[in-house]
């Protein structure tokens, strides 16, 4: 057993294949990959890992296990699945996901061929565990796939606590510890038992409220449009491809930005925080519908429309488009009555988050300062946008309410 101090749970126990799991190089790799990207350049002290992540699910689904009264083999592909869930990420987290998948057809928790061999898959196979199960709960299948990917899943608690303590910023605070205890399996689903309704409602607030201020804050938004437009290009313009980049961690791809001539000025910016700047900040009633569906393509071809009305370089406008709002919390399974409900149909909060959610969403376009003004009206005749001058040296969203209310966002 080994006993590691971690900076939201206190002290924990490995042991068992996770112990064994933990010196892999697949496991390792994931020291040098950050939990939130880009969004240290909001909160500078969001600099975990998605490593410190890993453990803390780990060590959440061991809790929900016992919980659960779940022992011997089934156990230990739980804690192997909950150890493994991020190995397939790549450098900055989700930011570079939808690029990587276009190219690869995976996501992340897409790990067969990752825990299959090498030495991830010889220490599972030593422990009597076959990668292919380890695989499939990671990817949320079956009965206790739920507990790694779904609903109530231990990666949602852990990331909510973690990403909260590591901004500063209170709202992803939940009572994971309540939640973990009130598990239970009601015919072959994972629900909160009795008496839990606003425990699972708890989970519900604090990701709708971290949304807006730590996952989506336009500064996030802006870094993270940013390195995956210079990620594309160092796949158009050099031999490295998607599965490299893949197994890329960040320091390897920062490294490869600098070095690349075609994405330096990219790579500098990102460096010296010299960020590009919200030309449009729209609301989604104010955008046609066939802008919001976008595929890539389209987009693309959107900023080459905004980038010669405007008269700049393509290379100066990023077109940032959102997906439609959803709300995956509001699906948890609660016992009330002895009837398991959907907590959507429960709650009345649900409805209120979902209007808030809605309120929030916002298209944006992005160019260097000295061009957001002109990009911006080209932006809103290409796009059809439904408004008058909504440009960021006009208007200041009111959703700013973090660090960069003191500094020029």
């Amino acid at each position: 057993m080994k006993v590691i101090k971690d900076s939201v749970h206190d002290h924990l126990q490995v042991e068992a294949v996770a112990r064994d799991l933990l010196d892999t190089p697949p496991v390792q790799r994931l020291r040098g990959i950050r939990q939130l990207g880009t969004v240290s350049l909001v909160y500078p002290s969001a600099n975990h890992t998605r490593f410190e992540h890993s453990l803390g699910v780990y060590h959440l689904a061991c809790k929900a296990l016992e919980q659960l009264n779940v022992e011997g083999t089934q156990a230990e592909r739980v804690q192997a699945a909950a150890l493994l869930h991020d190995v397939g990420h790549g450098p900055f987290s989700h930011n570079l996901e939808p690029l990587t998948h276009r190219r690869t057809g995976r996501y992340h928790d897409d790990v067969d061929h990752l825990i299959a061999d090498g030495a991830v898959g010889d220490v599972l196979r030593d422990h009597d565990l076959e990668p292919e199960r380890i695989a499939g709960l990671i990817a949320g299948e079956g009965r206790f796939g739920q507990l790694v990917s779904g609903e109530l899943d231990v990666d949602r608690m852990d990331y909510l606590v973690r990403d909260a303590h590591h901004t500063g910023v209170p709202y992803g605070t939940i009572d994971h510890e309540r939640l973990v205890r009130e598990l239970t399996f009601v015919d072959g689903e994972l629900v909160l038992d009795e008496g839990n309704v606003q425990a699972a409602e708890s989970l519900l607030v604090a990701r709708a409220l971290m949304n807006p201020t730590v996952y989506s804050h336009s500064v996030a938004r802006i870094s993270k449009a940013m390195l995956r437009r210079a990620a594309e290009r160092l796949l158009e313009r050099t031999d490295t491809d998607a599965e490299a980049l893949q197994r890329m961690d960040d320091a390897d791809l920062v490294v490869a930005l600098r070095s690349c001539e075609d994405t330096q000025e990219f790579s500098r910016r990102l460096d010296e925080r010299d960020l590009f700047k919200r030309a449009v900040w729209a609301e989604i009633d104010d955008v046609p519908g066939g802008v919001i569906e976008s595929d890539h393509e389209s987009v693309r071809e959107f900023e080459r429309e905004i980038a010669d009305r405007a008269e700049v370089e393509q290379e100066c406008v990023i077109l940032d488009i959102p997906s439609r709002p959803s709300m995956t919390e509001s699906t948890t399974r609660v016992m009330v009555n002895g009837d398991i409900r959907r907590l959507g149909q429960q709650s009345p909060l649900v409805e209120a988050l979902r209007a808030a959610q809605y309120s929030q969403w916002r298209l944006g376009v992005y160019s260097p300062p000295e061009m957001r003004e002109r990009v911006g009206r080209a932006a809103v005749d290409v796009l059809g946008l439904d408004i008058e001058g909504a440009l960021v040296s006009e208007v200041r969203d009111g959703m700013d309410t973090t660090l960069d209310q003191f500094v020029d966002d």
